[in-house]
């Protein structure tokens, strides 16, 4: 993974801006009133890196969903997490990428790049071993590289204080990991 495969290529157009995401996070209540330019600045990055993810309003919709509604007791309830938990070194994922969140710092895409490439060499481990629990555990959801990029809009949005509180890379992997023993 590159910092050019988090962000959106060109030969994926983006049918969603800011003012897209605003309307969700009003209908949703995530968002009251006029947005700050803090917040506004987070919907413009939240439509480019999640615009050309999403096949209409509903997929951006539910992909904002996965910022804003984090639960790890109810995602490790699901049986996709069983699944993705029991593969190989999926814990060992999880206690690797643990070390460098809780250290601080933001989570950039230079260093989400960091973080995957040093699991890759310290694990050896490649593809859904590694991207699956990292995911899971951050997202809320295994699955794609659009993931990735709702990863990436976690630490801003809980700088941004939205109506509704989003939860950092850090303290999703905190509550991920407390409800996982």
């Amino acid at each position: 993974m590159t910092v050019d495969s988090i962000l959106p290529s060109p030969a994926r157009p983006n049918p969603f801006s800011a003012s897209n995401v605003i309307t969700i996070l009003r209908e949703r209540s995530w968002l009251s009133g006029e947005p700050s330019a803090t917040q506004l600045a987070w919907c413009e990055r939240a439509a480019m890196l999640l615009g050309p993810q999403a096949a209409d309003l509903p997929a951006l919709a539910d992909l904002l969903s996965l910022i804003f509604r984090y639960d790890a007791h109810e995602i490790l309830a699901s049986t996709d997490a069983h699944v993705v938990l029991s593969r190989y070194a999926a814990r060992d994922v999880l206690r690797e990428l643990a070390l460098p969140l809780l250290s601080g710092g933001p989570l950039t895409p230079e260093r989400f790049q960091e973080i995957v490439t040093t699991l890759k060499e310290k694990l050896e481990v490649r593809g859904r071993e590694l991207f699956h629990p990292l995911r899971l555990a951050l997202a809320g959801r295994s699955g794609e590289g659009e993931l990735d990029r709702v990863i990436l809009l976690l630490n801003e949005g809980e700088a941004a204080h939205f109506g509704h509180p989003v939860k950092s890379a850090r303290s999703r992997i905190v509550e991920f990991c407390a409800a996982l023993d």
